[in-house]
């Protein structure tokens, strides 16, 4: 299997993991523990580590600051980059415009320069399927929608992840490391943030009505499948200089999600449903109420449209050239959080 492949290459490797004490970073942090690898760390505030890392290194350092990515970078083999500013879908203003491109551009610039210095021979990026453009329309059939998908991303994340992608490359060309994007779709697993645990919450607390079946598609990846494309991205040879999206090889329609999060919440499903229009409606109603209190970035049709919109992508390619193997699905995590409920 590809993972033994993984589990070899990072025996006693040293990698430098940015972004470590975040939702994927810690599960990475843990999974090249268990592969045996030197990990060094690279963290903002000393003293956030978790407990359970004794035998990781921590370098106090910023993306911001080039010294400490020097420092960081020193007598490093593998660089996996995850860091960055995730506010995908806040309100398009230019201080958050400004920050995704300090932060998510500027700063894995630096990264670069930093790993080019240091003679790192493989750099890994964890970008976003949010580098292209959103789907012309959610019934987009999501086998259509693979790496050829060009379309320009519109959102200033998108647009700070898609150059510091086009950077990745173009060093990794110049410089000859083993360079890789990845493209993860939205992420879920145990500690995640997010539109996806709001609309959990939505529903616990009896907010979303029920949502009809319209026939979007998106994608959506669990955290665990998400670290082994990061591990296969860098040990397997094929990887290098390739971007790849990074799902679960399902799509979900927004009922579908609706009627999975009641079941993980051992909730029973309603005989009816809304008409979609009518729950629009419902959201730019409450949206408009949220701006006379001063809350500009239309929450609520956002979060809706995380469920109802479209982002339907085909991550068959890196299956094909890398061994990628999914082991989760959403159904399969649902359950798991069901019985957990029940134990």
């Amino acid at each position: 299997m590809a993972l033994v492949v993984a589990a070899k290459f990072f025996h006693d490797r040293s990698v430098l993991v940015t972004g470590a004490t975040g939702f994927i970073g810690r599960r990475l942090v843990m999974a090249l523990q268990e592969r045996a690898a030197r990990v060094r760390t690279l963290v903002r505030v000393m003293g956030s580590a978790p407990p359970d890392w004794e035998r990781v290194e921590i370098v106090a350092g910023d993306l911001a600051d080039s010294a400490s990515l020097t420092r960081a970078c020193a007598g490093i083999n593998t660089v996996i980059h995850v860091a960055g500013f995730a506010h995908a879908d806040a309100v398009n203003t230019p201080e958050f415009a400004a920050r995704h491109w300090a932060i998510n551009a500027k700063g894995t610039f630096r990264l670069l320069d930093a790993a080019v210095a240091a003679g790192v021979k493989c750099f890994i990026f964890l970008s976003s399927i949010k580098a292209v453009g959103e789907l012309e329309s959610p019934w987009v059939d999501e086998r259509w929608v693979d790496e050829r998908w060009n379309t320009p991303p519109e959102t200033a994340y998108g647009q700070a992840k898609r150059a510091a992608e086009e950077r990745v490359l173009a060093v990794g060309r110049s410089a000859g490391i083993h360079a890789v994007n990845l493209r993860p779709a939205l992420v879920y697993g145990l500690g995640m943030k997010g539109n996806l645990p709001r609309l959990i919450e939505a529903v616990r607390r009896g907010w979303l009505p029920p949502l009809p079946e319209t026939g979007n598609r998106r994608s959506l990846v669990h955290v665990d499948d998400v670290v082994q494309a990061v591990l296969l991205a860098a040990a397997l040879p094929a990887a290098a200089g390739q971007t790849y999206f990074v799902t679960d090889g399902q799509a979900y329609s927004g009922r579908e999600l609706y009627r999975l999060i009641r079941r993980m919440l051992d909730l029973p499903e309603p005989r009816w449903t809304l008409p979609a229009p009518a729950i629009y409606g419902m959201a730019g109603l409450a949206d408009g109420l949220l701006g006379l209190a001063g809350r500009r970035n239309r929450p609520v049709w956002t979060a809706l449209n995380q469920v109802l919109g479209g982002a339907g992508y085909d991550s068959s390619r890196i299956q094909r050239e890398l061994g990628y193997r999914p082991e989760w699905t959403l159904a399969r995590y649902s359950e798991s959080e069901r019985a957990k409920r029940k134990s």
